[in-house]
């Protein structure tokens, strides 16, 4: 399996926008092979530098899967408005990306 994670550092007072876009976006996910799972994760806010963590997560069946999502049509179309709109975020996301070693 892998596991494709993005942090982004919301903009404090910006949350609850960030989240709207997020849930209202038209995804395109499920109809990708190797597709599992996506989860949108809150984290805590660091006060002293203004933002609070959120993690976009997604599980793939493996790599290959995932980086066939990375060059699909799919994810032109999902992403093509990106860095359009208010900015929400302090700076691009950073991602991480995971193979999983052990795991039920």
């Amino acid at each position: 399996m892998y596991i494709a994670m993005n942090r982004f550092k919301v903009l404090k007072g910006l949350e609850a926008e960030f989240e709207n876009l997020w849930k209202n976006r038209e995804s395109t996910l499920h109809e990708m092979q190797g597709f599992r799972s996506f989860h949108l994760l809150s984290g805590p806010a660091n006060k002293t530098e203004g933002y609070t963590l959120y993690v976009s997560h997604s599980e793939w069946e493996d790599q290959d899967a995932f980086n066939a999502w990375m060059k699909s049509q799919n994810f032109r179309d999902t992403h093509k408005n990106l860095g359009t709109g208010k900015v929400l975020t302090d700076g691009p996301p950073h991602f991480e990306g995971f193979l999983t070693v052990e795991g039920a």
